[in-house]
């Protein structure tokens, strides 16, 4: 009875104290897709017993969907220890790390950037003459390997180098960035995924980054929408994608740097002289592989020293199945155009903005056609954030079911079944592409931008090209911020291009009406060359221009 009673007590007792302990409310936050993920977690003692996610710079439709499931996941679960949300794997992660920071500061520090991050020194640039040039180099990749099913995992990597070159050809300023696309069977936590094309089924996925497939991704267009709108470039994924050494950013950084001084022709001398035959890194002492043994022992103590520095910072391939550095920095000098009106600069800066897009409707099977579509814009600016000179190009990749001749195609990874091919672009499906990894391999060797596709890209007025220049002779001496005002007050509400006299659109009409006379002239000079779309389902420049701006690096740029 008193062993009954004794246990009533210390019930009670210890109901009084849950009672009594105290509500406490922590904040955290991280570095999420967009930009900082603030979290406020109410724990009661040792539960969790709720969480609320602020992401307001999170892609929409992805990363609110994480917002919106976690937190009741995590509460459950008292514990941080809870699967991602599919598709919004970034996100998650972010919102995770968060409640960690919250609840641990200490052993999870903040990721979120606070602006406590010391600057770097603009880099010094002086010339005569002046040009500016960007290169994109798109490769495949077979691997790493296969999934727990066996399911291979496959790759498409892109590089872009924006440079700066003097008169000779020398570097004067580099920023190279790269963009890995995976299948979602990668387990790489911050990895971009790819699914391929609605109707093709998915692909395994392994959601919590586990090596262990979890399911297949929706094979839906939502689906595909969003995983396009959620690439990340290397430099974006910043403090996630960490190396043997340092980050993929930090190893960049030296790469650009031992480069800046040289011709693009020195830079592949360098590449040859100091870098492994075997693997396309930088050599150094001590490696068991007798070729990379030999070539290093050849060198003078000085060539030593240099690499030495080099790989202390920087140890990664400059040309693999990664990526291709190089050809990416001579495609760049290839592509350069002169700055003749440019005087001075202090930001250069370039921006990336990928889309999807559905249709053109259908080919005579009534299969969708499917496409994505990037902008790439690199800007210098001057030092009230005007455009001292801008340069973009574009790559639209299509299902190879679309009738353009000069279009680049994609079929999907190997595995898929290959996709409907309009080999003679004659509007009628002649069969399907070969579902083979050396298929895979070449449509994706052979992609070219808008430019590089010149006068195969007509459009009802002049080329793509003929038109960006125009867009881009129009945009120099602007903000961005005026650009994006330029646009909302001079182009279409419906279809993003610039207004028409005649228009048999009512908003249009309305909307042009309503301009002066000198407006109206000068529209009239812009679509006398340029009346393609500045922000619809095939490519959002606008947005590709304000990333340009807000990835720009500060440099003392004069021109004599």
């Amino acid at each position: 009875m008193k062993r009954i009673v004794s246990a009533l007590i210390v019930a009670a007792l210890l109901t009084s104290l849950a009672g009594c302990s105290s509500s406490e409310t922590l904040t955290g936050t991280a570095k999420g897709f967009g930009g900082t993920v603030t979290v406020t977690v109410t724990r009661e003692g040792d539960k969790i017993t709720d969480v609320k996610v602020d992401a307001p710079n999170e892609t929409a439709g992805i990363g609110d969907k994480a917002a919106a499931e976690l937190p009741a996941k995590i509460v459950e679960a008292n514990s941080t220890d809870v699967d991602v949300i599919a598709g919004a794997t970034i996100t998650s992660e972010a919102i995770l790390y968060a409640v960690n920071n919250a609840l641990d500061p200490e052993t999870y520090p903040s990721t979120a950037e606070n602006g406590e991050e010391e600057e770097k020194e603009p880099q010094q640039i002086a010339a005569s003459d002046l040009y500016m040039g960007q290169g994109v180099v798109n490769t495949s990749r077979i691997g790493p390997g296969s999934d727990d099913t066996e399911t291979p995992v496959y790759s498409f990597n892109q590089v872009y180098a924006n440079a700066l070159f003097d008169a000779e050809g020398r570097i004067l300023t580099l920023n190279v960035d790269q963009l890995e696309v995976s299948t979602p069977n990668y387990d790489g936590a911050s990895m971009p995924h790819f699914s391929g094309f609605p109707g093709q089924g998915g692909y395994n996925l392994d959601s919590d980054h586990d090596a262990v497939v979890d399911g297949k991704t929706e094979d839906t267009e939502e689906n595909f929408t969003a995983e396009v709108a959620s690439w990340q470039t290397k430099r974006e994924r910043g403090a996630d994608y960490v190396m043997g050494t340092g980050t993929w950013e930090e190893q960049m950084d030296k790469f650009e740097e031992t480069f800046v001084g040289m011709t693009v022709d020195e830079v592949e001398d360098w590449f040859e002289k100091y870098c492994s035959d075997l693997n396309g890194r930088p050599l150094k002492d001590g490696s068991d592989k007798e070729e990379d043994k030999a070539k290093y022992d050849a060198l003078t103590e000085e060539e030593k020293a240099m690499l030495a520095d080099v790989t202390s910072t920087a140890t990664m391939s400059l040309q693999d199945s990664h990526g291709d550095i190089l050809s990416a920095i001579r495609k760049a000098y290839e592509n350069r155009v002169a700055l003749t009106d440019v005087k001075a600069a202090s930001g250069f800066g370039f921006g990336l903005s990928t889309t999807a897009r559905m249709g053109p409707g259908s080919d005579d099977t009534d299969t969708p056609v499917y496409s994505f579509n990037e902008v790439y814009a690199t800007t210098l600016f001057d030092s009230e954030g005007r455009i001292a000179a801008i340069y973009v190009d574009q790559l639209e990749v299509s299902t190879p079911n679309y009738d353009g001749a000069s279009m680049p195609h994609f079929s999907g990874f190997p595995g898929q079944g290959g996709y409907n091919l309009d080999s003679d672009h004659d509007a009628k499906v002649d069969g399907k592409t070969e579902d083979t990894e050396e298929n895979f391999t070449a449509e994706v060797a052979s992609w070219q931008t808008k430019r590089e596709r010149g006068a195969d890209y007509v459009m009802g007025t002049g080329t793509w090209e003929e038109q960006m220049d125009k867009f881009q002779q129009l945009f120099v001496g602007k903000t961005v911020d005026e650009v994006e005002e330029w646009f909302e007050k001079y182009c279409s509400d419906l279809n993003g291009r610039p207004l028409k006299d005649g228009s048999d659109k009512e908003e249009d009409k309305a909307k042009y009406d309503a301009l002066t006379e000198e407006e109206k002239a000068m529209l009239a000079d812009v679509t006398s060359t340029a009346t393609m779309s500045l922000q619809d389902s095939h490519g959002d420049i606008l947005a590709a221009i304000r990333d340009s701006l807000n990835n720009q690096v500060a440099i003392e740029l004069t021109v004599e």
